[in-house]
Protein backbone atom coordinates (compact mmCIF):
# COMPACT_ATOMS: atom_id res chain seq x y z
CA UNK A 1 0.00 0.00 0.00
CA UNK A 2 1.72 3.36 -0.81
CA UNK A 3 1.82 6.23 1.81
CA UNK A 4 -0.22 8.61 -0.28
CA UNK A 5 -3.29 5.47 0.07
CA UNK A 6 -2.36 5.10 3.97
CA UNK A 7 -2.75 8.81 4.71
CA UNK A 8 -5.84 9.28 2.85
CA UNK A 9 -7.42 6.04 4.51
CA UNK A 10 -5.93 7.59 7.83
CA UNK A 11 -7.95 10.63 7.16
CA UNK A 12 -10.98 9.10 6.09
CA UNK A 13 -10.76 7.17 9.06
CA UNK A 14 -10.85 9.77 11.28
CA UNK A 15 -13.45 11.42 10.04
CA UNK A 16 -15.81 8.71 10.19
CA UNK A 17 -14.93 8.53 14.10
CA UNK A 18 -15.38 12.49 14.58
CA UNK A 19 -18.40 12.21 12.30
CA UNK A 20 -20.79 11.10 15.13
CA UNK A 21 -19.60 13.87 17.52
CA UNK A 22 -22.20 16.68 16.72
CA UNK A 23 -22.00 20.19 18.94
CA UNK A 24 -22.28 23.70 17.74
CA UNK A 25 -25.27 25.83 15.52
CA UNK A 26 -25.56 25.39 12.02
CA UNK A 27 -25.20 27.45 9.28
CA UNK A 28 -28.43 28.55 7.23
CA UNK A 29 -27.73 25.94 4.82
CA UNK A 30 -25.08 23.33 2.79
CA UNK A 31 -23.65 26.08 0.74
CA UNK A 32 -23.42 28.82 3.66
CA UNK A 33 -21.49 25.78 5.88
CA UNK A 34 -18.87 25.52 1.92
CA UNK A 35 -19.02 28.55 2.15
CA UNK A 36 -17.39 29.00 5.65
CA UNK A 37 -15.74 25.67 5.66
CA UNK A 38 -13.33 27.31 2.32
CA UNK A 39 -12.99 30.35 4.27
CA UNK A 40 -11.41 28.56 7.12
CA UNK A 41 -9.47 27.10 4.67
CA UNK A 42 -8.15 30.33 2.78
CA UNK A 43 -7.73 31.73 6.09
CA UNK A 44 -5.21 29.17 7.38
CA UNK A 45 -3.20 29.45 4.02
CA UNK A 46 -3.74 33.39 4.73
CA UNK A 47 -1.73 33.27 8.25
CA UNK A 48 0.92 31.00 6.67
CA UNK A 49 1.59 33.70 4.25
CA UNK A 50 1.54 36.73 6.26
CA UNK A 51 3.64 34.81 9.09
CA UNK A 52 0.46 34.57 11.55
CA UNK A 53 1.32 31.79 13.36
CA UNK A 54 -1.22 32.24 16.07
CA UNK A 55 -4.12 32.72 13.84
CA UNK A 56 -2.97 29.54 12.08
CA UNK A 57 -3.14 27.68 15.08
CA UNK A 58 -6.11 29.21 16.61
CA UNK A 59 -7.64 27.17 13.44
CA UNK A 60 -6.16 23.50 14.10
CA UNK A 61 -7.95 21.89 16.36
CA UNK A 62 -5.93 20.74 19.56
CA UNK A 63 -6.37 16.63 18.23
CA UNK A 64 -5.34 17.95 14.55
CA UNK A 65 -3.04 15.89 12.35
CA UNK A 66 -0.79 17.06 9.75
CA UNK A 67 0.35 14.70 7.01
CA UNK A 68 3.65 15.96 4.74
CA UNK A 69 6.46 14.67 3.29
CA UNK A 70 5.64 11.08 4.05
CA UNK A 71 5.57 11.98 8.03
CA UNK A 72 1.73 12.09 10.55
CA UNK A 73 2.82 14.88 13.23
CA UNK A 74 0.03 16.28 15.97
CA UNK A 75 -0.88 19.83 15.86
CA UNK A 76 1.96 20.45 18.82
CA UNK A 77 5.17 18.49 16.90
CA UNK A 78 3.89 20.53 13.87
CA UNK A 79 4.33 23.80 16.07
CA UNK A 80 7.38 23.14 17.26
CA UNK A 81 8.73 21.40 13.86
CA UNK A 82 7.22 22.05 10.46
CA UNK A 83 5.01 25.04 10.79
CA UNK A 84 7.87 27.96 11.32
CA UNK A 85 9.35 26.29 7.81
CA UNK A 86 5.85 26.47 6.25
CA UNK A 87 5.75 30.15 7.06
CA UNK A 88 9.29 30.98 5.62
CA UNK A 89 8.10 28.62 2.48
CA UNK A 90 4.68 30.63 1.83
CA UNK A 91 6.35 33.99 2.55
CA UNK A 92 9.24 33.09 0.18
CA UNK A 93 7.47 31.10 -2.89
CA UNK A 94 4.30 32.29 -4.40
CA UNK A 95 1.56 29.70 -4.91
CA UNK A 96 -1.59 29.65 -6.52
CA UNK A 97 -4.57 27.76 -5.23
CA UNK A 98 -7.01 26.24 -7.27
CA UNK A 99 -10.69 26.61 -6.18
CA UNK A 100 -11.51 24.61 -2.72
CA UNK A 101 -13.99 21.86 -3.39
CA UNK A 102 -16.22 21.33 0.09
CA UNK A 103 -18.15 18.04 0.70
CA UNK A 104 -19.73 18.13 3.97
CA UNK A 105 -21.97 15.33 5.97
CA UNK A 106 -23.00 16.58 9.18
CA UNK A 107 -20.32 18.26 11.17
CA UNK A 108 -17.48 17.12 9.01
CA UNK A 109 -15.95 18.38 5.88
CA UNK A 110 -13.40 18.11 3.83
CA UNK A 111 -11.90 20.17 1.24
CA UNK A 112 -9.63 19.60 -1.40
CA UNK A 113 -7.60 22.06 -3.56
CA UNK A 114 -4.62 21.91 -5.53
CA UNK A 115 -1.93 24.47 -6.32
CA UNK A 116 0.82 25.63 -8.72
CA UNK A 117 4.40 26.81 -6.42
CA UNK A 118 6.66 28.98 -8.55
CA UNK A 119 9.60 30.78 -7.00
CA UNK A 120 13.32 30.91 -5.45
CA UNK A 121 13.75 29.86 -2.35
CA UNK A 122 17.43 29.57 -0.66
CA UNK A 123 18.86 29.75 -4.61
CA UNK A 124 16.22 27.08 -5.30
CA UNK A 125 14.49 26.65 -8.06
CA UNK A 126 10.42 25.74 -7.39
CA UNK A 127 7.97 24.68 -9.96
CA UNK A 128 5.45 22.22 -8.03
CA UNK A 129 1.94 21.02 -8.31
CA UNK A 130 0.29 20.36 -4.82
CA UNK A 131 -2.83 18.64 -3.68
CA UNK A 132 -3.95 19.75 -0.39
CA UNK A 133 -7.05 17.80 1.56
CA UNK A 134 -8.21 19.45 4.64
CA UNK A 135 -10.86 17.61 7.08
CA UNK A 136 -13.07 20.19 9.26
CA UNK A 137 -15.25 19.77 11.75
CA UNK A 138 -17.79 22.05 13.15
CA UNK A 139 -17.45 22.38 16.92
CA UNK A 140 -19.32 25.39 19.39
CA UNK A 141 -17.30 27.90 18.16
CA UNK A 142 -17.19 27.50 14.53
CA UNK A 143 -15.20 25.18 12.24
CA UNK A 144 -11.87 24.19 12.51
CA UNK A 145 -9.69 22.07 11.15
CA UNK A 146 -8.83 18.22 12.22
CA UNK A 147 -6.51 17.32 9.51
CA UNK A 148 -4.38 18.61 6.85
CA UNK A 149 -2.89 16.44 4.30
CA UNK A 150 -0.40 17.83 1.58
CA UNK A 151 1.49 16.20 -1.21
CA UNK A 152 3.57 18.00 -4.15
CA UNK A 153 5.65 16.96 -7.13
CA UNK A 154 8.15 19.05 -9.35
CA UNK A 155 6.36 20.18 -12.63
CA UNK A 156 8.50 19.19 -15.68
CA UNK A 157 8.97 20.75 -18.68
CA UNK A 158 6.32 19.10 -21.75
CA UNK A 159 8.17 17.38 -23.86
Amino acid sequence: MSPQFTAVVVIGLFASAIAGARSGGRAQGPQADSAVVAAVVDRYHRALSDGDTATALSLLAPDALILESGDVETRDEYRSHHLSADIKFAKAVPSTRGPVRVAIRGDVAWAVSTSRTRGVVRGRTIDSQGAELMVVTREQGGWRIRAVHWSSHAVRPSR
